[in-house]
């Protein structure tokens, strides 16, 4: 690996904390307070900062375009040092981190400019512009960081930076709620996090990603972590359920979108919740000794994103129904992690992070012009309204649906085929990608036709207030239609490529000297599943499914208007499986009794009692002291007496 120093990283690290500084530090002692900052202030300067940092990574991407596997290396300090464990602040962009980071700038500067019009009204914006920033500081740390103590630290930042962002209106009780979800359900991830990284130190001495992947190139050193490495990766791999949304741990991200729109674009579609995804590719050496850990990591991800989309089926919440959609494709890209296809899973994680951050800006366009209204069952008719968030969305649908030759097309189709062209023929993961890129085109179209199509359900004031957005709005809205449309041709399978002039599939070669590339063989079952027939399938699949979900529920609402033996199935999957209810019961209950118990007895009783019983002891014996300081001289007297009598006494008794 070619590695040049370079001050690049740092600068693209550092500039959104400049933002978040002015926004968080500067204009309150000016101003005298967040409230008084305005939009146009505030969601200027962070968009120029993030802008910034976009325009330093597009600069280290073209330095990354020469050689053969060039990186940018920035050595700030030595950031802890002890006891043999040395740990710099050490930023490097390669070609899989620049990828990410070219994703986290570009997309956040696009929705830094949305948020800018769409949070023009709001209270306290300095605020809500000072948490993005902050946000996009942590990512980039997490994606750059070239050990991982300084991934972690990332990682926990934007924890932090969501919990915040999540309950940015903090006085509804049930988004504060959300936000602190968010949080504790994290934690539980992130100590898995922590054990595997303490145990990967402890069997390899380093923390440091390059060497870690270069120690793991010595046959010697695989012989010796083998007996411990299912249990590393295992571990690590619950910290990415938390922070990627997977099973068990799913349950905070459908909450999550009680935080304002724009926040659901950035941290819940394009990166936070790839968090996961990209520490698996990172690492993908040590995972792939661990064939147990990836089968764990394919079937979670396969059983994640099927469960998902059942649900997001039943939503009637434009946002969940995007929510559930996004754990959903984070289960597919967890089935081609597990199933050793890294390069597939981060170029799903690219054009996910395209067509989701999309729909969500246009969900968040649609609500602005429906005052506020999300439910889906009260729109309807509004492609006649919003002509431009209509067209935009329209691509992200059929981007995610995977209709060809929209970008989730390219990386749908190579995670399906990635799970059947496996040695071992694991072809029940495929069957479950099939039925999830099924429900995935049906809920999204009824998505669009409740929303777009139909009759006209809003109310009367809804209706009088239709308008579609500013160009503020609407003009990322565009740029992210442009990438979710064209985006998916950076991954030309190589059967597609031949027919358009042998076009190379350019992330592969892109990512092969950090991901070195699998060959999938063909593989039979029953019938030859040939690339092109995987192809061919999954396409009829995805369009009949998509406009079956537009036709259905231009008329009705639910499946069950038509086929009333559904009505129960209707209501489980509205319900939400009873998941949270479920863990209500189980731990939220148990939890708080004990605590309840701990206050009430442990506390109360017990320490309370013990520190308070001195007190009372004390007491006593004063009392009991007292009783003899009377101020009588002759009593004084009589006992200095006493005490005389005893000491001669003791004495004499000595000395006989």
């Amino acid at each position: 690996m070619e590695t040049m120093n370079s001050s690049l990283p740092l600068l693209i690290l550092i500039s959104p904390l400049i933002g978040f500084f002015i926004n968080g530090v500067v204009f309150p002692l000016k101003l005298k307070g967040f409230a008084k900052t305005s939009a146009n202030a505030a969601g200027g300067t962070a968009t120029f900062f993030i802008g910034l940092s976009f325009l330093f990574a597009t600069v280290a991407f073209g330095k990354l375009l020469g050689g053969e596997n060039p990186s940018l290396v920035t050595y700030c300090f030595e950031w802890f040092n002890f006891g043999g464990l040395e740990i710099p602040f050490e930023l490097r962009i390669d070609r899989l981190s620049g990828t990410l980071v070219m994703i986290i700038t570009g997309i956040g500067t696009l929705i830094h400019l949305y948020s800018t019009s769409y949070m023009h009204d709001e209270e306290c914006v300095g605020r809500y512009f000072s948490y993005l920033n902050l946000f996009c500081f942590n990512m980039l740390l997490l994606v750059m960081g070239n050990n991982l103590p300084l991934l972690f630290f990332g990682w926990e930042g934007v924890g932090l930076c969501s919990y915040l962002l999540i309950g940015f209106w903090y006085t509804d009780t049930e988004k504060a709620n959300a936000g602190k979800k968010a949080f504790i359900v994290n934690r539980v991830g992130d100590l898995g996090f922590l054990i595997g990284m303490f145990l990967l130190f402890r069997e390899l001495g380093t923390l440091s990603l390059t060497e870690i992947n270069a120690l793991l190139a010595d046959p010697a050193v695989v012989s010796r972590i083998m007996p411990s490495a299912t249990l590393i990766c295992l571990s690590l791999f619950v910290g990415a359920t938390g922070k990627s949304a997977q099973i068990p741990l799913y349950v905070w991200l459908p909450d999550a979108m009680s935080g304002p729109t724009p926040v659901s674009a950035l941290i819940h579609a394009a990166t936070m919740v790839t968090a996961g995804v990209y520490m698996i590719a990172r690492l993908n050496p040590l995972f792939e000794l661990s064939p147990l850990a990836l089968s764990v990591i394919a079937h979670t991800g396969a059983l994640t994103a099927l469960f998902a989309g059942s649900i997001a089926v039943a939503q009637t919440d434009i946002k969940k129904v995007l929510a559930y959609s996004t754990v959903s494709q984070l289960g597919f890209m967890f089935l081609a992690c597990g199933v050793g296809a890294y390069q597939t899973a981060v170029f799903h994680l690219m054009t996910h992070a395209f067509f989701k951050a999309l729909l969500f800006l246009g969900s968040g366009s649609v609500i602005h012009a429906c005052s506020g209204e999300q439910d889906m069952t009260k729109m309807g008719g509004l492609k006649k309204y919003l002509p431009h968030t209509h067209l935009t969305m329209l691509i992200g649908s059929l981007a995610i649906s995977g209709i060809p030759f929209f970008s989730g097309f390219f990386s749908k189709d190579e995670i399906l085929y990635s799970a059947i062209a496996l040695p071992n023929g694991v072809s029940y993961l495929f069957v479950i990608g099939v039925l999830t890129a099924m429900l995935t085109a049906f809920y999204t179209g009824r998505m669009m036709s409740l929303t777009f199509y139909g009759k006209e359900k809003m109310s009367e004031e809804v209706h009088h207030h239709l308008h579609e957005s500013p160009a503020l709005m609407t003009g990322p809205l565009y740029v992210l239609a442009g990438l979710a449309a064209f985006g998916g041709f950076l991954g030309v399978p190589h059967l597609l490529g031949d027919y358009l002039g042998h076009m190379p599939h350019l992330l592969s070669q892109w990512l092969a000297p950090i991901i070195p590339t699998k060959e999938l063989p063909l593989v039979a079952v029953k019938l030859p599943l040939h690339e092109a027939v995987v192809m061919f399938g999954s396409s009829v699949i995805a369009v009949v499914s998509f406009f079956a979900g537009v036709a259905m529920f231009k008329r009705i609402e639910f499946i069950s208007d038509i086929f009333g033996g559904f009505a129960p199935v209707q209501k489980l999957l509205a319900n939400k499986y009873y998941v949270d209810e479920l863990y209500h019961l189980m731990i939220v209950t148990p939890i708080k009794k004990i605590a309840a118990f701990a206050g009430d007895v442990i506390d109360k009783l017990v320490l309370d009692g013990a520190v308070n019983g001195v007190g009372r002891g004390v007491r006593v014996i004063g009392s009991t002291l007292r009783a003899v300081q009377t101020g009588d001289l002759q009593t004084y007297g009589i006992l200095m007496l006493g005490g005389l009598l005893v000491a001669i006494l003791l004495i004499f008794k000595v000395l006989v």
